[in-house]
């Protein structure tokens, strides 16, 4: 799939029957109910298998549905997530635009009230799942205030096109969403959040499993090296057998397990309702960090065949380039920990 930039519809759909899309929503609603640690987990092994769907399956499961789930009404739960829940929906969460990532104080795409709905007018830019989905939740300015709405992808008004020519994410679908005076009904809108908090727990949201995603793209590295190091023969030798090789194979295994702790710690500390957002961005920042150095390392044991496609290696690399900076930049995230370490804000 990343060879051909193919979205996985059959894996989505085996997604939906073993439980994982709704695994933090009640099974009133269709959903598992196994909480955030359970979610991030799977995250992890479907990562370490593709980041780019690991992507897809965070936008979908982590904050469309779970926007929905939390925010939503009932009427809006009963209609909405027992599809999204089983696969036969993709999800997606617009929050980005051209000229404002994580600065949604900026956020220009506007609604009004126009009778018996509500108008969108703009652009989001750089949004997973967006023209495959199904709906998307998007942030809007209503009346100067930041809004949840629901959009559907058959809304008068509304189109996705895709975003092309990506070196990395290539099987996850980004794209650009268009408001053209787009036609919401006035049921759905998100009614219980309005304002920043919105769209900073979502940026949270997607930080949270960023932290773990990470980690599956660096076991995958992993897992690749020491199977290759076996098979790998140089000077009548495995190349396992050699001292250098041996100690970046027990690096690797050294982060990856820390990694993990923090994750592990991160995760039940979400479910407890403890979670802060600094946590996160450790979490997060560090993660992100040693998996990009995992795979740089898991490179030079592959040698030349490192960039072939028959391996991982490269894709994991270019897929890690991304993370690091999306949702926050690694830089970013230090100064978040620089303020709760020093109470002093270094950033505008």
């Amino acid at each position: 799939i990343d060879r051909s930039i193919e979205f996985p519809m059959d894996a989505w759909k085996k997604l939906g029957d073993l439980g994982l899309l709704g695994i933090t929503v009640s099974e009133e609603y269709g959903g598992s109910g196994m909480g955030y640690l359970a979610h991030c987990v799977a995250m992890e092994e479907i990562s370490r298998a593709s980041a780019a769907v690991g992507l897809s399956y965070g936008a979908h499961s982590n904050l469309c549905v779970n926007q929905l789930f939390r925010n939503g009404t009932a009427k809006q739960k009963e209609i909405y997530l027992p599809p999204l829940c089983s696969g036969d929906h993709i999800g997606a969460l617009a929050m980005s635009e051209p000229n404002a990532g994580s600065d949604v104080v900026s956020m220009s795409l506007r609604a009004e009230r126009k009778g018996d709905h509500y108008s969108l007018t703009g652009n989001k830019m750089w949004i997973t799942n967006g023209t495959v989905a199904d709906l998307a939740i998007v942030w809007a300015k209503l009346d100067g205030k930041i809004r949840g709405f629901i959009v559907e992808k058959s809304d008068s008004g509304f189109s996705a096109p895709e975003m092309k020519g990506k070196h990395s994410l290539r099987a996850s679908i980004t794209s650009e969403l268009v408001f053209q005076d787009c036609r919401i009904p006035k049921d759905r809108i998100l009614p219980d959040v309005q304002g920043l908090k919105g769209p900073l727990s979502c940026l949270t949201q997607a930080r949270f499993g960023i932290v773990w995603g990470s980690l599956g793209a660096a076991m995958g590295c992993y897992h690749s090296s020491v199977d290759y190091s076996k098979s790998r023969i140089m000077f009548e030798k495995p190349i396992a057998s050699f001292q250098l090789v041996q100690n970046k194979l027990a690096w690797m295994l050294r982060e990856i397990t820390k990694g993990q702790l923090l994750a592990y710690h991160l995760g039940r500390a979400k479910d407890e309702g403890e979670a802060k957002p600094e946590m996160v961005s450790l979490g997060k920042m560090n993660n992100v960090d040693i998996a990009l150095q995992i795979a740089r390392t898991s490179r030079d044991i592959h040698g030349a065949n490192g960039i072939l496609n028959e391996y991982p290696i490269m894709r994991h690399m270019a897929n890690l380039e991304s993370v690091y900076t999306y949702e926050g930049t690694h830089d970013f995230h230090n100064l978040i920990l620089g303020r709760w370490i020093t109470g002093i804000q270094a950033f505008e």
